[in-house]
C-alpha cells in the first residue's frame, strides 16, 4: 500500500560539511558558554594545576642551591629535603586536579547530551524529513565526547600551560637575560608554524564526525530495514554504501593525525633546538667567565622543563581545535526549529520562541497526568480552506474545506497521492497549512498548543509501528495511569486478549525491537488498543484494519462503532467494505475535495467511487467492463 501523500524522502547520508552553518553560531563563544556553569569548579582545577606546575617551576632553583652547597661544601640536607617535598607535593596535585578535572568533563558532557536528547526528541517534523537519523545520533554520541574534552580539559590545559610558560621565563629571565632570548627565538619560530597547522586540525575534525554521522545514518538505513535489506539480497549493496562513509572517515582522521603529528614533531624539536643553542651560547659563557656553570645548570633546566608546559598548551589548542570542529555540528541542531509547547512544563507557555527550549530545566517535568475518563462532548472538526504543499513540491492540499460532525464517522478515500495521510499530519500539526484553519470543537487548532492538540487525539498509523519494551509498555504509552478495567476493556475489544492469556509473561511480555515477536494483525491491534486506552476526542484511523484477517477486522468495526459514540472518528480507507455504514464518505482527488456523501449517494453520484467501489466488488461494474486502471485505492 502507498499513501495518500508521501513524506518527502530521506537524503542519502552525505557529511555535513555540505550543510551551511546556522547564522549566529561563533565557536569559541558557543564552546566557553557550554563551560560557563562549572566555571568556579574549573577555576578550582586550574589552580590546583597551577600549584603542581609551580612545584615543578621552584624545583630547578632548589637543584641550583644544591649544586652551589655541593661546591662550596656546606649542608645540603635542608635543601634536599625540600627537593623531595616539591617532587612529591607536585604529583599529589596533579593527581587531585586530574580526578577533579575528570569529573567536571562528565558533568559538561552530561549536560550537553541532556541538552540534546531534548532537543532531538523535539525537533519538528519537517527538520526530521530532511536529516538521517544517524548523524543526528552522532552528534550526540560522538560530537559531544569532543567538546566535553574542549570545554573542560583543554581549556585548562591551555590556562595552566600558558601561564607555566609565562612563569618559567620570567624565573629565566632572573637567571640569564641572554640565554632567555636565544630561548625565544627558538620558540617564537616555532610558534608561527603551529600557528598555520592548528586550524587545519579543526577542518578536519569537523570533516571526520560528519563521516561518522553518515556512518550513522547508512547503517540506521540498512539495519531499519534489515528484513528488506535481506529479502532483496542488498547485503552488499548497503554494506558499500556504510563503508564509503567509513573511508571519508578514515580520511578525514588521517589528516587531522597527521597534523597532530605534525604539531608533536615542532614542540619536540622546538624544546631540543633550544636546548642545543642555550647549550651552545651558554657552554662558550661559561668558557669565557660570564657565566656560572650553576646558571647554565638551572637554565638547561628549566629548557627541559619547558617541554611539559609547552606540550600542555599545544596539547589543549588541539583540543580546542577539535572540540570548535565539533561545537559547530551541536550549535547546528540548537539552531534547529523545535516544537516548544509540547511539555508539561511550568514556564513552557511563557516561551517566546524555539529558543527558549534551551532554558527549560529538564528537572522540573510534571509527571504524566492520572489517567481519567473524558466526560465532555465529543467535538466536531472543521477543516476551511486549507492549503498545504510540501517543500520543494507542488500543492498538497487545495482549498480543503469540510465539516466531520461531533461523535459520527468519517472516511476519507481516494487514489494515492490524494491528500488524506497530509490531512492526518496537519490535524495533529506535525506541519502547518499554508492557508486556511483547522478547527477542534469550534477552535483554531493554531492557537492550541500542541501538547492540548495531541492529548485531544489518538492516532493510530498505518505502519502500527511498536516501541521496544514490552506489551504493557505499548498499552500504556499514553496512558500511564490507566487502570486495569480499562485495560481489560480495551483488550477484550481488539481481541488481544486471548494472546495475552496464551503468553507466559503476559503484559510483560517483551516484544522486542520494533515489535518483530510481533505479527503485522497483532502490530495493528496493539496500536488501536493502545489509542482507545487514551479515551480521545477525536481518534484517527490510517488504514488500521489493513492487516487484520475478516474476524478481527469485524471485531475492530465494532470496538471502533462503539468509540465514536463518544468521540469523532476520522478513518483514511483502503477497504471500501470497512466505512460503508460511515456516516459521511468524502472523496479527494488530487489535494482536492471531488464529492461527499453516505456510501449509496456517491455510488449513484460519483463515478470515480463508483469505479473504487466495484474494483472491490462492492456495487457491479459500469457496463459490466472492468474498472479502470486507476480504480485502486491506497493511503
Amino acid at each position: 500500500m502507498t499513501t495518500a501523500h508521501p513524506m518527502p524522502p530521506r537524503e542519502a547520508p552525505s557529511p555535513a560539511p555540505d550543510e551551511p552553518p546556522a547564522p549566529g553560531i561563533r565557536p569559541l563563544r558557543a564552546l566557553l558558554q557550554q563551560a560557563r556553569p562549572y566555571r568556579l569548579v574549573l577555576l578550582g582545577s586550574l589552580l590546583l594545576a597551577l600549584a603542581a606546575s609551580g612545584c615543578g617551576l621552584v624545583q630547578p632553583l632548589v637543584a641550583r642551591s644544591v649544586l652551589d652547597a655541593l661546591a662550596d661544601d656546606t649542608a645540603v640536607t635542608g635543601a634536599l629535603v625540600l627537593l623531595g617535598v616539591l617532587v612529591v607535593g607536585g604529583a599529589v596535585l596533579t593527581g587531585l586536579q586530574s580526578w577533579w578535572q575528570q569529573r567536571t568533563s562528565e558533568q559538561v558532557v552530561r549536560s550537553i547530551r541532556r541538552d540534546l536528547v531534548f532537543r532531538l526528541i523535539r525537533l519538528k517534523i519537517p527538520e526530521l524529513d530532511r536529516r538521517p537519523p544517524g548523524d543526528l545520533v552522532a552528534r550526540v554520541t560522538s560530537d559531544s565526547a569532543l567538546v566535553q574534552n574542549a570545554a573542560t580539559q583543554g581549556l585548562v590545559m591551555i590556562t595552566n600551560g600558558l601561564l607555566t610558560v609565562v612563569g618559567a621565563i620570567v624565573l629565566m629571565g632572573t637567571v640569564h637575560l641572554g640565554l632567555l632570548g636565544v630561548t625565544l627565538a627558538v620558540l617564537l619560530g616555532t610558534g608561527a608554524l603551529l600557528g598555520l597547522i592548528l586550524p587545519r586540525i579543526r577542518e578536519a575534525v569537523a570533516r571526520a564526525q560528519s563521516s561518522v554521522g553518515a556512518i550513522g545514518a547508512a547503517l540506521d538505513r540498512s539495519l531499519g530495514a534489515a528484513r528488506t535489506v535481506k529479502a532483496n539480497g542488498a547485503e552488499s549493496r548497503e554494506t558499500a554504501r556504510a563503508e564509503a562513509a567509513v573511508e571519508e572517515a578514515y580520511q578525514a582522521g588521517l589528516t587531522g593525525a597527521k597534523y597532530v603529528a605534525l604539531v608533536q614533531v615542532l614542540s619536540g624539536v622546538a624544546i631540543q633546538a633550544a636546548f642545543l643553542a642555550v647549550l651552545g651560547v651558554g657552554g662558550a659563557l661559561v668558557a669565557s667567565g660570564d657565566l656560572d656553570a650553576s646558571q647554565l645548570i638551572a637554565f638547561l633546566l628549566y629548557v627541559f622543563y619547558l617541554a611539559s608546559p609547552i606540550a600542555s598548551l599545544l596539547g589543549g589548542l588541539g583540543m580546542l581545535q577539535q572540540g570548535l570542529g565539533a561545537i559547530v555540528r551541536i550549535e547546528q541542531v540548537r539552531h534547529l526549529p523545535a516544537e516548544d509547547d509540547v511539555d508539561d512544563v511550568a514556564d513552557v507557555d511563557d516561551m517566546a520562541d524555539t529558543d527558549d527550549v534551551d532554558d527549560v530545566d529538564l528537572t522540573e517535568r510534571v509527571a504524566p497526568a492520572p489517567h481519567t475518563a473524558r466526560s465532555t462532548p465529543a467535538p466536531p472538526v472543521e477543516f476551511d480552506g486549507v492549503h498545504f504543499a510540501y517543500p520543494g513540491r507542488g500543492p498538497a492540499l487545495r482549498g480543503i474545506s469540510f465539516t466531520v460532525p461531533g461523535a459520527t464517522r468519517t472516511a476519507l478515500v481516494g487514489l494515492s497521492g490524494a491528500g488524506k495521510t497530509t490531512m492526518f499530519a496537519l490535524l495533529q500539526r506535525f506541519y502547518e497549512p499554508r492557508a486556511g484553519a483547522i478547527r477542534i470543537g469550534g477552535q483554531d487548532i493554531a492557537r492550541m498548543s500542541r501538547a492540548e492538540v495531541r492529548r485531544r487525539i489518538a492516532y493510530v498509523e498505518q505502519e502500527s509501528p511498536v516501541m521496544a519494551g514490552t506489551l504493557g509498555d505499548n498499552l500504556r504509552y499514553a496512558a500511564t495511569g490507566a487502570g486495569e478495567e480499562d485495560i481489560a476493556e480495551v483488550l477484550r475489544l481488539t481481541r488481544l486478549d486471548s494472546l495475552i492469556a496464551r503468553l507466559p509473561d503476559g503484559l510483560d511480555t517483551e516484544v522486542g525491537n520494533r515489535g518483530v515477536t510481533l505479527s503485522g494483525g497483532e502490530r495493528q491491534r496493539l496500536a488501536i488498543a493502545r489509542a482507545l486506552l487514551r479515551r480521545p476526542e477525536v481518534l484517527l484511523l490510517d488504514e488500521a484494519t489493513a492487516q487484520l484477517d475478516a474476524s478481527n477486522e469485524q471485531a475492530l468495526r465494532e470496538a471502533v462503532d462503539q468509540a465514536a459514540r463518544r468521540c469523532t472518528v476520522i478513518l483514511i480507507a483502503h477497504r471500501l467494505s470497512t466505512v460503508t455504514d460511515a456516516e459521511q464518505i468524502i472523496v479527494l482527488e488530487d489535494g482536492g475535495i471531488r464529492a461527499a456523501g453516505s456510501h449509496g449517494d456517491l455510488v449513484g453520484a460519483d463515478t470515480l467511487y463508483r469505479e473504487l467501489a466495484a474494483s472491490q466488488m462492492l456495487v457491479p461494474a459500469v457496463d459490466d467492463r472492468p474498472p479502470g486502471p486507476d480504480a485502486r485505492l491506497a493511503l
